[in-house]
């Protein structure tokens, strides 16, 4: 008898050049990878799995078929405000702020591999990753005042921290589409590719992370996160505990010994 089972909501698997890189893949094609109740509580462990998986080095964020995603499945949220209007957000703290924080908080590199429309929730994750690639001609959008409401997955922030204050508070408040070319002459993607090529062009990116020093990038990250709402004194202080943190670990000590040896340095993430 052949296995009817529906698909999962989320897939985790392995890069076939590189192990070292796992692929977390938005998996509701049919609804354009809308955020589901089923999809947002997948999408949280396998986060969680990658992250503290030490054999992971740099993680690809991507969308089954031809979207990325285009935020809250409206069809559910209008079904929680049926039941309750008063608790019809209260996903916002369930699953959209966990989630925010465990992709930037990911103690390794994560790529967006955004392949398709990127809408609300979905540029608010795309946008917790550390580094995107896009595809030729997508549209992105805010949305959220379309529908009467504010940002939320973090994107009040993340936005003015990529593209600055004025342009997203125009892009929050008008919810007007912008291109990927777009996104790209503002800084908010690295590469903009023909839609076949997002992934392996993610994964070529991903690959060359899961070499380098992960435990440094993590410092990476923190300190960007630190630096974004602190001041001067606060953010010195967090950089020299981190150098000091890094001081001890095997990579920094292999790599000024290749440095002084005039070697090229290695990495094993430790």
């Amino acid at each position: 008898m052949a296995d009817t089972s529906p698909e999962p909501a989320v897939l985790v698997t392995r890069d076939d050049t590189d192990p070292a890189v796992a692929v977390v893949t938005l998996n509701r094609s049919a609804k354009y990878n809308a955020l589901s109740v089923e999809l947002k509580e997948a999408l949280l462990p396998a986060i969680a799995e990658v992250a503290g998986d030490e054999s992971v080095r740099a993680v690809v964020l991507t969308g089954s078929r031809k979207a990325f995603c285009v935020g809250q499945d409206l069809g559910e949220h209008a079904s929680a405000l049926e039941r309750d209007a008063a608790t019809a957000f209260d996903t916002v703290r369930e699953h959209y702020n966990p989630l925010a924080l465990a992709i930037s908080g990911a103690p390794k590199p994560v790529i967006a591999a955004i392949n398709g429309p990127c809408v609300g929730a979905g540029l608010g994750l795309a946008l917790a990753a550390d580094l995107r690639v896009a595809a030729e001609g997508l549209k992105f959008s805010t949305a959220f005042t379309a529908i009467g409401l504010t940002a939320d997955t973090g994107l009040s922030a993340s936005l003015a921290h990529a593209v600055g204050v004025s342009r997203a508070t125009e892009l929050l408040l008008l919810g007007e589409q912008f291109t990927a070319d777009d996104a790209r002459n503002w800084g908010l993607v690295r590469d903009v590719v023909p839609a076949e090529q997002v992934l392996e062009t993610a994964l070529v990116l991903a690959r060359t992370l899961a070499t380098g020093p992960t435990r440094a990038y993590a410092e990476v990250k923190s300190a960007i996160r630190f630096g974004a709402v602190n001041e001067l004194p606060a953010v010195l202080e967090h950089e020299a505990d981190a150098q000091a943190r890094l001081a001890t670990t095997a990579d920094h000590q292999r790599a000024v010994a290749d440095f002084l040896a005039k070697k090229k340095p290695t990495f094993e993430g430790r």
